[in-house]
């Protein structure tokens, strides 16, 4: 592998890539949605340009969490091999990468989307890659509740992208992700409490126990369920979205109920890897009944 190669790969990875390509993935849902209708030729060339800039200030905010973090990453075997956590990277190396991206990402969004859509990413860059990783992380176990925030805001973003404005739709979109965050990423701290008490991180279950967290995990389920079916309550849906939503809402109840009664690292581990199917599932049963006629 040449030198270049090898350098660009360790960029890329900068910005983990599996988790923008779901954030992209949610504000592609958000674009869909907006637009009645099969979409036009037009709406087909803006949603690429917002996926493209969308991407790009992602990509800066994991890239700057990467270079905040770098010292708590080198102690966790779940990042450690991460470029600023082994020092392959430097500090001016991470931190240049990010500005660039975010930059030409935002010029991007505000030069061929809209401006509303820029604000609203580079907002969402800022709540994730400062007030979160900065702020929150390090100071309370409600972190990842809060931050989620962030995280929940590509929907929102395409939605922003494609109609110039946010509408109900959009904050439903919203509250599902917003709810789903805390269980999914619950069930990754519980059999990663190890990493996370060898980097000081207050998280929930280092910081209230185990016990405590799997009944967090569980009654967070349980309010995802009654969000999931927002879409079809407010006429966004039909029954087609509204049978997916029960069936995969049921089964991550089901994950948390038992990871709440009989605990085990493996059914931690399927928990979360479930609620990877959940949310990707639960959406893409919405984009299929947007078409349905």
């Amino acid at each position: 592998m040449t030198t270049a190669l090898r350098v660009g790969r360790q960029f890329y990875a900068l910005t983990k890539p599996r988790v923008v390509q779901l954030i992209v993935f949610c504000a592609l849902i958000g674009m869909v949605l907006a637009v009645p209708g099969v979409p036009a030729a037009a709406d087909v060339q803006l949603a690429l340009i917002a996926c493209a800039g969308i991407w790009l200030v992602a990509g800066a905010a994991a890239a700057f969490n990467c270079l905040v973090e770098k010292g708590i990453d080198a102690k966790m075997k779940r990042t450690a091999w991460r470029p600023t956590a082994n020092g392959e990277l430097s500090d001016w190396q991470a931190l240049l990468f990010a500005a660039v991206l975010c930059s030409a990402g935002s010029w991007i969004l505000y030069r061929w989307v809209n401006p509303l859509t820029m604000w609203l990413t580079f907002a969402t860059f800022v709540g994730y890659a400062v007030v979160y990783t900065v702020v929150l992380k390090p100071l309370t176990p409600q972190n990842i509740v809060i931050g989620g925030a962030s995280g929940a805001m590509p929907p929102v973003l395409g939605w922003a992208a494609m109609r110039g404005d946010v509408s109900p739709e959009a904050l439903i979109l919203f509250l599902i992700i917003f709810l789903w965050t805390p269980p999914h990423f619950w069930a990754l701290a519980l059999y990663r409490v190890e990493d996370y008490r060898k980097s000081g991180l207050p998280m929930l279950p280092v910081t209230h126990g185990n016990a405590f967290t799997r009944l967090h995990v569980f009654l967070y389920t349980l309010v995802l369920f009654a969000a999931c079916l927002l879409p079809f309550a407010y006429g966004m849906s039909s029954w087609f979205y509204l049978a997916a939503a029960v069936v995969l809402s049921f089964g991550f109840c089901w994950y948390g109920f038992r990871l709440w009664r009989n605990y085990s690292d493996a059914l931690a581990r399927k928990t979360f890897r479930f609620s990877l199917i959940h949310l990707s599932l639960l959406f893409a049963a919405l984009l299929v009944d947007h078409y349905l006629p």
